[in-house]
């Protein structure tokens, strides 16, 4: 397996507000991404005190940039201020969140408990037994 496959970035989150700053970081992030195959990244959100319009956009497009490339975005260390803002925007549903930026670089090494997703077969059935109904 190739190395880059299994390395976990970790990426500090600049302070909100300074769009020029922004626009350097995603910049950085997507050229980082552009070297790896199934990006896996740990923003650390220490510096967020407060998320802004500027603040949400640039982790939805950390997301996007990540997800382009069949990758995925765990946040950490994120305030208490911001979280409140984050279940309250709804992010905390497109975002796993950690207390640590360890915490969230050893979730990507554990097994993913999810379940199993429908099989091709049962995927074309459901809609048949709709239109009977």
């Amino acid at each position: 397996m190739n190395l880059l496959a299994r390395t976990v970035i970790v990426e500090r989150l600049p302070e909100a507000g300074d769009p020029k700053r922004e626009r350097i970081f995603l910049s950085e992030l997507a050229s980082s991404l552009d070297k790896m195959i199934r990006p896996r990244v740990v923003l650390d959100c220490s510096l967020m005190r407060k998320i802004d319009s500027g603040g949400l956009h640039l982790l939805l497009r950390c997301l996007e940039e990540a997800m382009k490339r069949n990758g995925d975005v765990r946040l950490a260390a994120v305030p208490e201020k911001a979280q409140t803002a984050f279940r309250a925007l709804g992010i905390d549903r497109l975002f796993r969140i950690y207390h640590s930026a360890a915490e969230a670089t050893e979730s990507f090494r554990q097994p993913q408990k999810f379940p199993t997703p429908m099989a091709p077969a049962q995927c074309e059935a459901a809609p048949a037994a709709v239109n009977a109904a």
